[in-house]
């Protein structure tokens, strides 16, 4: 017992380093309405073009909800989509231009079909490299956002706002995740609160920070830190395609701005505990560079922050009823850390539009995440995992 209050001493002193010296990667106020975000920009005369790229592998069932959100946007500038066929088996390419001429918008949309994929290339990324090939030099502006994105009609503009009076060269929203089933409610808020932590969005946005990141669901970008060739070509080989973006951009001069996406969503539904486990674990090893070390250093300090403390709380309980020594040590730290982890989670829970009560569920899907990043070094060490919509993707294993 003696040995589980000291863990849980060090679990508190993690939980209290995290949430003051850690970005206060735990709120939620970095985050954009767009509606709100547009109305700044009123009275403004000129607009600079914007092209977005639109990667899409067999996404016919999702265009029907989404690409009309793109099409149809309020922009007042020079505005045009690129979809990028990306040798889709389900009819994506004619769905979209259904859906265009239906709207009576078929000016505003271009349907690319991508060339072979070339060895080195991950799948995304290429496909966004034949969209971006389409958009003029002279562009102001390229959006790179998935084709299960919905977003409101002042999206576009309010992420242009934001770019120019802040001066961003790269704006990016993690837009609101799907969570309605209960595997979602319990994996998806967490998926995202993990994220800002590994990311801070402030640190983001710091001009004395190095943290570059972006959220690929909808990523805007001056066009001409994009110039063609090489436009994508230095990430070729990214499965985590949108932070290796936010670093080229970085490399390049870029400032950077991430923040949740108040009114811009996801339909992509993850029903399952297996369809998110499949989404994690193609790429959480790959998060950690494949290092054996990383893996053990990321597993031990998951398990301490989110395993220790509910254990401890809960055998300090029994011990104290027994009287054994440690025991109320144990509880009171534990209890403490469990307390200022789900007091973290809490802001993420509500911004997910769920009860506060659910942030105690945060070690259940901490143990669950760490399983998953298990499973993704097991899929690398047995290449058994390297796939993605029935393709496997090629990464440097070195």
């Amino acid at each position: 017992m003696l040995a589980l209050a000291s863990a849980a001493g060090l679990s508190l002193a993690a939980w209290i380093f995290l949430a003051i010296g850690r970005g206060f990667y735990w709120r939620t106020a970095i985050a954009m309405n767009t509606a709100e975000m547009a109305a700044l920009a009123n009275g403004r005369d000129t607009w600079p073009s914007v092209w977005v790229v639109v990667p899409a592998r067999n996404e016919a069932d999702v265009l029907p909800r989404t690409l009309p959100t793109l099409l149809s946007q309020a922009y007042p500038g020079e505005f045009h989509v690129v979809l990028v066929d990306d040798h889709s088996t389900d009819g994506t390419a004619e769905v979209a231009l259904r859906l265009a001429s239906e709207l009576r918008l078929a000016h505003r949309l271009r349907v690319v079909r991508a060339d072979a994929l070339p060895p080195g290339w991950a799948g995304k990324v290429w496909a966004m490299q034949n969209g971006l090939g389409r958009v003029p030099s002279d562009a102001g502006y390229v959006l790179f956002t998935d084709a299960d994105i919905a977003h409101p009609p002042t999206s576009v503009q309010a992420l242009v706002t934001r770019a120019e009076r802040d001066g961003f060269d790269l704006v990016s929203l993690m837009v609101r995740l799907r969570a309605e089933s209960a595997w979602e409610k319990l994996l998806i808020p967490a998926f995202v609160y993990f994220f800002a932590k590994l990311y801070p969005f402030a640190w983001v946005a710091h001009p004395k920070r190095r943290t570059a990141a972006a959220a690929g669901g909808c990523v805007l970008v001056r066009r001409h830190l994009l110039p063609m060739p090489p436009g994508l070509e230095p990430i070729r080989d990214a499965v985590i395609d949108d932070c290796a973006l936010a670093r080229l951009v970085a490399e390049r001069g870029g400032r950077l701005w991430l923040g949740l996406g108040d009114d811009v969503e996801s339909v992509r539904a993850y029903g399952t505990l297996s369809e998110i486990w499949r989404m994690i674990a193609r790429t959480a090893f790959v998060q950690l560079r494949f290092s054996p070390l990383l893996l053990l250093g990321t597993v031990l300090g998951m398990l301490l922050l989110y395993a220790v403390p509910p254990v401890a709380l809960v055998m300090g309980i029994v011990g104290a009823a027994a009287g054994a020594p440690g025991s109320l040590a144990a509880l009171a730290l534990g209890g403490v850390a469990y307390a200022l982890m789900a007091a973290t989670f809490a802001p993420m829970v509500r911004w997910y539009r769920l009860s506060p009560a659910r942030s105690a569920l945060l070690p259940a899907a901490g143990v669950l995440y760490t399983l998953m990043t298990l499973d993704s070094a097991r899929r690398f060490w047995l290449r058994t995992g390297d796939h993605w919509k029935g393709r496997p993707y090629e990464i440097r294993r070195s």
